[in-house]
C-alpha cells in the first residue's frame, strides 16, 4: 500500500527567488520522480539550469518533463565508512564532492543542492510530524500532504525571506503584496468541501 511507511517530500526550489514552484510528498519511486519534474517543467519558463542528486530516476524524468531544453547537473556526494559497532544518529561525513554533467551545458559551479537541502531542513524545524525521533508523524498520508502544502504556501506567501526582505513569491513576480494569515486561511476550502 503506498499510504503507508515512509514517505518523501520532492521539492524544488528557485535560487534567486527562494521561491518554490513545485512540491510532491509519495514513495520515492520512478512514477513520483516523473510525476514531480513534468510538474516542475510545466511551472518554467525558458531553459532553467536545474540541479539533482544522485537519484538515478531523476535522469529520466528530467529528460521526459524537460527533454532537452535544460542544463541539468548532478552532485555525487563520496562519503567516509560506516563505522564499525552500534548505529549512530549522525549522518557519516562527506569526504568528497564531485558535479556531474548530464544535459546541455550547466555552470558547474552553480551545480548544487545546499538550497533544497537547507529547505529540508527549515521544513523538519517547522513542521512538528517531520521532526526525526518523533511520535508526532502523520497517522495519515493525506494529513502529511495537506501539511506540508500549508507549509509552502506560508513559506512561498506569507513569510519574508531574511536575505530578499519579501516573500519568494514577490521576488519571483508570482505575487505583488505580502499576504497575512488571514489571506492564506480564507483560501482553505471548508471542511468537508
Amino acid at each position: 500500500m503506498n499510504e503507508v511507511g515512509d514517505q518523501w517530500t520532492y521539492v524544488a526550489i528557485d535560487a534567486d527567488s527562494k521561491l518554490v514552484p513545485s512540491f510532491l510528498v509519495g514513495k520515492r519511486t520512478a512514477e513520483n520522480t516523473n510525476r514531480f519534474v513534468v510538474d516542475l517543467a510545466s511551472r518554467m519558463e525558458g531553459r532553467i539550469q536545474l540541479s539533482s542528486d544522485l537519484l538515478a530516476q531523476y535522469v529520466d524524468a528530467v529528460e521526459r518533463g524537460f527533454g532537452g531544453d535544460v542544463d541539468y547537473g548532478r552532485i555525487v556526494k563520496q562519503y567516509e565508512a560506516e563505522p564499525i559497532g552500534p548505529g549512530r544518529y549522525s549522518p557519516p561525513k562527506v569526504t568528497g564532492i564531485r558535479r556531474d554533467v548530464i544535459v546541455g551545458t550547466p555552470d558547474e559551479s552553480h551545480i548544487s543542492t545546499s538550497y533544497v537541502e537547507r529547505s529540508n531542513l527549515s521544513m523538519r524545524m517547522s513542521i512538528r510530524r517531520m521532526t526525526r525521533l518523533t511520535n508526532g508523524f502523520s497517522k495519515k498520508l493525506d494529513n502529511l500532504k495537506a501539511a506540508i502544502a500549508l507549509y509552502f504556501a506560508y513559506y512561498n506567501f506569507v513569510r519574508i525571506h531574511r536575505s530578499l526582505r519579501v516573500t519568494p513569491a514577490m521576488a519571483a513576480g508570482a505575487s505583488k503584496t505580502l499576504w497575512s494569515i488571514e489571506d492564506l486561511i480564507d483560501l482553505q476550502a471548508p471542511y468537508g468541501s
